[in-house]
């Protein structure tokens, strides 16, 4: 005999709300609260792979943010703020951290001298190589529920969203 599956967490929200308030349409909480829950669990198995390697989120975003940029390696405070998931509110005290660890270096800009460019170091760029190919390994392990048509499709839908 088959067993019978359980609601999930959202599903659960979802029969709640609506026998408690039948007169709201909840139904953006379906998809809303599983890219929630979604998000959460990519966070936390990305995490564990970034503390093997003694970095966290912000820090490998940084450091590969100057790894794609191409030799060499190097990005004004502003662009790299745009080109990566750093806040700019975060980015200075991101930087300084980065810094004290030996993994950018802070220079004068070339252009106009007042201005500062943020440089990956051997030691940043020997850590972000060493971690990506397991982060993308991660990735990819999280996405294994899904087959190569379905991956295409969310990315597809989820762009729509990320305007």
């Amino acid at each position: 005999m088959a067993q019978e599956q359980q609601p999930n967490h959202v599903e659960t929200v979802l029969g709640q709300w609506k026998r408690e308030r039948p007169d709201v349409d909840v139904s953006p909480m379906a998809v809303i609260g599983r890219l929630s829950r979604v998000a959460r669990r990519v966070d936390d198995r990305l995490a564990r792979n970034f503390a093997l390697h003694g970095i966290d989120a912000a820090t490998f975003d940084v450091l590969a943010t100057l790894r794609r940029s191409g030799e060499p390696y190097t990005l004004s405070p502003k662009d790299l703020t745009k080109s990566s998931m750093v806040t700019s509110s975060a980015i200075a005290q991101r930087l300084n951290k980065l810094e004290t660890e030996g993994l950018i270096e802070r220079t004068a800009s070339q252009r106009d001298g007042r201005g500062k460019q943020v440089r990956l170091t051997d030691k940043g760029r020997t850590i972000v190589d060493a971690v990506l190919p397991l982060h993308v390994a991660a990735e990819r392990d999280f996405l294994d529920a899904l087959d190569e048509k379905q991956q295409n499709t969310l990315a597809t839908l989820l762009a729509v969203l990320d305007h």
